[in-house]
């Protein structure tokens, strides 16, 4: 094993498939890296492996691999979220000193996250939570990064980290400071967010076109590719096409795939934080929850015996209005999930450009599509935009796409094929615009029987009264 000579520009800690290829990754762009493991094994196999040749050095301790690193020094944690995060830091604060930075990769929580920055703050180290996005692919070549933490330290590592950024289209950097504390973390968070909404719209448009309209496997991989080449062209469209067609001995792979959904947390965090800033995102709840549908696959084959089958093919319905409702859905998905970081930058005083946060995920990240390029356009034309649906690119694209939607949730409900994603966004759509909503109601009920005041039409916001419902209450 190869040992160090000082000093070092970064230390990485934790070698899993992110953090090593992380620590290739800055090895390739000019950095000299000492990587540390818990498990000493994985650390000698990854420097008698991939690092052979890279400015890389490795550490049997932590302690050691402080003393590598110049200063200030710079770590890297790539461990799991949660405890694990705080066990390393508790080791590793004794070993450093005023100024130096330590920088957590990980999918962490946002509170944690700020917590975290309060703390280190008092000790003189400079803490960044810095989400990253793009999977083993995007760590080996070039992530959507997304810093945030504290303010003084980023100017230490921005070169570095935009070094290994992905490039967007122009041959800009995915990588941009975001905000001070939790920032990072929570941008990242909605990035996954909207990640769980796309896979979702997307499994529902397959659905769609296998049950209801009778495709093939390959012949709706064939749809996904011409889709790509149009206004959903985006990465996670283009793998679609590409898992459709995958065979193995000659059957479609996909029909053999157990259809139970798995999940990390961070869709359900988006949810949670949604509902602390009142700002719907129920896109992304009906997301997560169709996976926890899908997740008990034998519960369902009971149900299915017990209820015989509505699905029938759809009458009414062409691949066509499939696309359209796909891609209104997906803008309703984005609009919620912009309303609730603009929520949130100022909820936590944050101040979030939204325009460059729509341009850290154009390369690099899962959710990377062509589309990123017209939300930041519509934030960059006007910063203050309330909703994305708002604007006209936007909001002319809704409309065009609107009977198409209706059809295809209308037939698919007929149809007994479940499209939780399309008509939560259709219904949010519905809800949005209407004028008058049955929130009326729910207020006399609420007064009547607790007290819980009203505010009335004929009287200005703000002003709050109880109507005395008497021998109404029984």
């Amino acid at each position: 094993m190869k040992r160090a000579t000082p000093s070092t520009d970064i230390g990485v800690v934790g070698l899993a498939v992110m953090g090593a290829n992380l620590a290739l990754n800055l090895a390739d762009s000019g950095n000299r890296v000492s990587v540390y493991n818990r498990t000493m094994s994985v650390t000698d196999d990854f420097m008698a492996g991939p690092a052979v040749g890279k400015e890389m050095v490795a550490a049997a301790t932590l302690d050691e691999m402080v003393s590598q690193l110049g200063s200030p020094r710079v770590v890297l944690l790539m461990v799991k979220a949660g405890a694990a995060v705080d066990a390393v830091i508790g080791d590793l604060v004794p070993l450093l000193e005023d100024g130096d930075i330590i920088i957590d990769g990980g999918n962490s929580k946002f509170t944690d996250t700020e917590r975290r920055y309060r703390e280190l703050s008092k000790l003189g180290i400079r803490y960044l939570g810095v989400g990253i996005s793009g999977g083993e692919e995007g760590a080996r070549h070039g992530p959507s990064i997304m810093p945030g933490g504290d303010p003084a330290a980023w100017p230490h590592v921005e070169a570095m980290l935009k070094g290994i950024a992905a490039m967007a289209p122009d041959g800009t950097p995915c990588c941009e400071w975001v905000g001070e504390g939790g920032a990072g973390h929570f941008v990242k968070m909605v990035h996954n967010g909207i990640e769980y909404g796309d896979m979702q719209v997307i499994a529902e448009a397959y659905d769609l076109m296998r049950r209801g309209l009778g495709l093939t496997a390959q012949e709706i991989g064939d749809v996904f590719e011409e889709w790509n080449r149009g206004r959903l062209k985006s990465y996670l469209i283009e793998i679609t096409a590409d898992i459709l067609r995958t065979t193995e001995n000659g059957e479609p792979l996909i029909e053999k795939i157990l259809d139970a959904a798995g999940q990390k947390g961070t869709g359900k965090w988006t949810v949670m934080a949604s509902m602390d800033l009142a700002e719907p995102t129920a896109l992304v709840a009906e997301a997560v929850y169709a996976r926890i549908v899908s997740s008990d696959p034998d519960r369902r084959a009971r149900t299915a015996e017990i209820f015989a089958s509505a699905t029938t093919h759809l009458e009414d319905v062409r691949v066509e209005d499939v696309e359209a409702a796909l891609y209104a859905s997906k803008i309703i998905s984005y609009a919620q999930g912009f309303r609730l970081l603009d929520a949130a930058s100022t909820e936590y005083g944050w101040d979030l450009d939204l325009g460059s946060v729509a341009s850290l995920w154009r390369a690099g990240c899962i959710i990377r599509a062509a589309f990123l390029e017209d939300i930041m356009g519509a934030y960059l034309s006007t910063p203050d935009l309330p909703d994305l649906a708002e604007e006209p690119f936007f909001s002319d694209a809704l409309r065009t796409a609107e009977e198409s939607w209706r059809a295809v949730v209308g037939d698919a409900v007929q149809s007994g094929i479940p499209v939780p994603a399309y008509s939560s966004a259709l219904a949010y759509f519905d809800g949005m615009r209407s004028k008058r909503l049955p929130a009326d109601l729910i207020q006399a009920q609420r007064d009547l029987f607790g007290a819980h005041t009203f505010e009335r039409t004929d009287h200005p916001r703000g002003q709050f009264f109880h109507h005395n419902w008497g021998s109404q209450k029984g």
